[in-house]
């Protein structure tokens, strides 16, 4: 084991810098018995490392390799099996258990051992021996005794150490020299003990002969520590004198800190003072105009605007600490504010002038206006005013009051002076619209000459009359109100569109440029919002004051500041949306059919503003008018069902046409050509299926109450007349209706021929209607001519009585009859009388198949052709 010991250090551990401690020769249990090595090692270099080595032999040759390897530090058991009974085997616990069977227990017990002394000196880890004999473990050793135990296996270590290479080359030539080196060890070993007792003779005379040297190298050595205290000395004396150097130099470095102190406070309060002057010194121009600029010139409005906002960075310096405690800084601040005062009060002052002469210089142009449908142009006014907008914007930073009261003001001039213009335009407006009817004329509300005539209450008695009027009617005609173009043609209503239109052009840029004018000015941003957002904090205008919540945060200042803009244009156009409110009443007195013109008008000019603003003040006052128009179109709508409701028919002379058919189809031609590529198409498609409706119900309640006319006669001409309408127009969202109407129009057609037709041939129809009914009781077709009422002798004396002559009398008869029912404008007496050929040969050729069924072999026919029914209908025709 020993030899085996030897190679394995030699071949496997000493490469890597191992040293073998032990060995066993063991077999895995329970298997083909093949044996390897468990060897136990520690590393050579610190810090130690103890491992478990397993070192199997190769198959290839006789040498050994290593295998596997666990860090003893891994081991978590150490069970021998048996503490009593000898027994070869033990396990292993390291990250899995592995089985061993030793092959012998001596050195089973060898290598448990030695792993139980290495883990107490390197690893002192709690390792499990169970099932290990407490004398191997020595355990009951006390700690001293350990530790000589300790001591001693690092002996047991250190017993073997292996030669070097150079070593081994020394022995080789100290055996080459001596010959029986090898067969006489002991005469070798005397020959080496002598040659060693020769050396150490040598050496001790050599000491001995260097004892002079020694002796020199004495005295050179005391020589040495005198040189070495004079140098000590020197060195103190050296250090007396940079102490006392350095004492002074102590005293140059204060005084210098003190020097670099005082100039580094010097130039503080000289940034300071520089600071104060730079930032709070008014130059002397800036102050003389802001006592005494002119703010009437262009010139001077620059320079006074130049000296506000000097004067207000002045103002808003940030002071450092302390600085305000300054008596110099307290008096120029309070200069400051009294220029600041001052300067505000001339600003307010001059301003409000400006807006009441700026108003009176206005109103004289309002009567070069008066003729023309034109509103004036403002635009100089703002420009002037614009000078002063950056003034504005630093009295509203500076001073909120008077700001707060320029506004006031301004809302106060501006809406009398707007008050006046609107009014008087839309004066222009209504007698241009009441000038356009003979009605208006009729009561002096036209232009003239620069001059306007009319009044309000004099519109309202045209109103009342026209009205009055158009209910006097006669009664056979459906009064459709104001919409009948008897009252007014397709060019007056036109005329109303172009005056509508013209209103609404003139007003819209007026108010955009006074809600622009007012932003720039007043220094109010315009901030674009969702529609029906709400608003956070309320500003309101009332009785010309106008309350303005202070905000800070930006949410909310750009809600007040829109919301204070749009108080400020419901204060200054304060009649704009009663005047469209009036303006709109006397378009639709006028003709209620200009609620169509108005409502498509209308919608544009919605629809363009909110997408400007959805929630500025023209978008929201066209907004609310656009409410009323579409209720007064609702209306229309109304009075025109409520007014189909209430007809009445002449009992004496035939219906025709009804009004309330001829109505829809003027509504419908009007509106089509009004709502065309109109954003409102839906507003339109809504009213023609509410008008249609009533139309389609009142047709069927008016030929269910008609004594003169048939009442397949009215249903007939009147749904052709609307399929007619609907077909030319091609309303989509009638589709349903023009097919309707034409089925109508089909079934009572068809009706009233087949309930004419009857007539002629009054005795033949029941003579074949008798025959029809007793084959229907069962009886066979060929046997209906045994019957006696139906025999074949009585069927020729019922064919005797309509010889041909007859038949033409009857059908001559027949179309003048139709021809009374029928009314001319819609032109279906042909129609009807081609369809009655139809029908009546239809029944003739029923006669006759019911004649060859029943009575077979008779040779009994009609007294009368096919071609003399063709020649009869066309004969009547071209006689009439």
């Amino acid at each position: 084991m020993t030899a085996i010991k030897h190679a394995l250090q030699r071949d496997i551990f000493t490469p890597n810098d191992e040293r073998l401690l032990s060995i066993v020769n063991v077999c895995k249990a329970g298997k083909k018995k093949r044996n390897c090595f468990l060897c136990a090692t520690v590393t050579t270099e610190r810090p130690v490392q103890v491992n478990v080595v397993k070192v199997k032999k190769s198959d290839k040759g006789d040498f050994y390799k290593r295998q596997t390897a666990w860090v003893l530090r891994d081991l978590a058991v150490v069970d021998a099996k048996d503490a009593i009974k000898e027994n070869p085997e033990f396990d292993l616990h390291f990250e899995k258990v592995y089985k061993w069977v030793a092959s012998s227990i001596a050195e089973k017990n060898t290598f448990i051992s030695c792993i139980w002394k290495l883990n107490q000196r390197y690893i002192r880890k709690k390792i499990d021996f169970i099932n290990v004999s407490s004398q191997l473990l020595e355990e009951s050793v006390p700690s001293g005794e350990n530790q000589n135990v300790a001591g001693g296996d690092e002996e047991v270590v250190d017993e073997y150490q292996e030669l070097n290479a150079r070593e081994e080359q020394d022995i080789e030539i100290m055996m080459e020299g001596c010959e029986y080196a090898i067969s006489n060890a002991e005469a070798f070993a005397d020959k080496l003990s002598r040659e060693l007792q020769v050396l150490d003779g040598a050496n001790i005379h050599s000491i001995m002969a260097s004892e002079k040297q020694v002796n020199i190298l004495m005295k050179l050595l005391d020589e040495a520590l005198k040189e070495v205290d004079q140098i000590e000395v020197k060195l103190s004396s050296y250090e007396e004198m940079l102490q006392s150097v350095k004492e002074q130099m102590d005293q140059i470095s204060e005084s210098n800190h003190l020097i670099h102190l005082s100039n580094t406070n010097n130039l503080k309060l000289l940034s300071e003072i520089e600071f104060l002057v730079n930032h709070m010194d008014l130059a002397k121009g800036h102050i003389k105009a802001l006592q005494e600029g002119d703010l009437s010139s262009s010139r001077g409005i620059e320079a006074c605007t130049n000296a506000a906002d000097a004067l207000l960075q002045c103002m808003s310096v940030t002071l450092q600490p302390g600085h305000e405690m300054l008596h110099a800084v307290k008096q120029q601040q309070q200069r400051f504010s009294d220029l600041r005062e001052q300067f505000a009060r001339r600003l307010a002052s001059h301003l409000n002038n400006v807006f009441v002469q700026q108003g009176h210089d206005q109103s004289s142009t309002l009567a070069q206006h008066s003729i023309e449908l034109t509103l004036p142009n403002h635009h100089p006014f703002h420009r002037d005013l614009l000078r002063y907008a950056k003034l504005m914007e630093w009295l509203k930073n500076t001073d909120y009051g008077k700001y707060e009261g320029l506004t006031t003001n301004y809302m106060d001039y501006l809406s009398r002076l707007y008050d006046r213009e609107i009014k008087d335009f839309f004066e222009v407006a209504k007698i241009k619209m009441t000038g356009a009817t003979k009605e208006g004329k009729k009561f002096g509300l036209h232009g003239s000459s620069g001059k306007l005539t009319g009044s309000t209450s004099s519109l309202n008695k045209l109103s009342v009359q026209s009205s009055g009027n158009r209910r006097s009617q006669s009664s056979s005609l459906l009064d459709m109100g104001n919409m009948s173009a008897s009252d007014l043609d397709v060019a007056d209503r036109t005329k109303f569109d172009k005056i509508f239109e013209q209103v609404l052009s003139e007003l819209e840029p007026l108010c955009l440029a006074e809600q622009d004018f007012i932003s720039k000015f007043f220094k109010l941003q315009q901030h674009l919002s969702i529609p029906g957002t709400p608003m956070s904090d309320a500003e309101e205008v009332d009785g010309g004051t106008l309350s303005r919540a202070h905000n800070t945060g930006g949410l909310q200042s750009m809600s007040s500041e829109n919301h204070m803009i749009r108080q400020m244009m419901i204060k200054i156009f304060r009649c704009v949306e009663p005047e469209l409110n009036h303006l709109i009443a006397l378009g639709d007195k006028i003709d209620s059919f200009n609620s169509l013109y108005m409502l498509v008008k209308m919608s544009h000019h919605v629809w363009t503003a909110q997408n400007v603003d959805p929630t500025s003040f023209l978008s929201t006052t066209l907004g609310n008018v656009l409410v009323t128009v579409k209720r007064n179109f609702d209306k229309c709508i109304s009075n025109q069902i409520k007014q189909m409701e209430d007809v009445k028919i002449s009992k004496k002379s035939k219906v025709g046409i009804l009004p309330f058919v001829a109505e829809f189809e003027e509504f419908a031609a009007l509106a089509e050509s009004i709502f065309r590529n109109a954003e409102r198409r839906g507003d339109l498609d809504k009213a023609y299926l509410k008008l249609i409706r009533g139309v389609f119900t009142n047709v069927e309640k008016v030929a269910n109450e008609s004594q003169k006319t048939p009442r397949d006669v009215v249903m007939m001409e009147n749904f052709h007349h609307i399929f007619a309408t609907l077909s030319r127009l091609k309303i989509s969202c009638l589709e349903a209706e023009k097919k309707e109407a034409k089925q109508k129009y089909t079934d009572h057609l068809q009706s009233y021929v087949i309930y004419s037709l009857g007539q002629p041939l009054e005795k033949l129809n029941h003579f074949f209607e008798g025959v029809e009914a007793r084959v229907a009781q069962g009886v066979r077709e060929e046997e209906v001519s045994y019957q006696l009422a139906f025999n074949k002798q009585e069927l020729r004396k019922v064919i005797k009585e309509y010889p041909g002559k007859e038949v033409k009398k009857g059908l001559d008869n027949l179309y003048k009859k139709v021809d009374k029912h029928l009314c001319e404008e819609e032109n279906l007496l042909q129609v009807v009388w081609h369809s009655m050929q139809d029908e009546f040969i239809r029944q003739y050729k029923h006669f006759e198949g019911l004649i060859a069924r029943c009575y077979p072999g008779s040779g009994i026919t009609m007294e009368f052709t096919i071609q003399d029914i063709l020649d009869y209908f066309s004969s009547i025709a071209q006689s009439h």
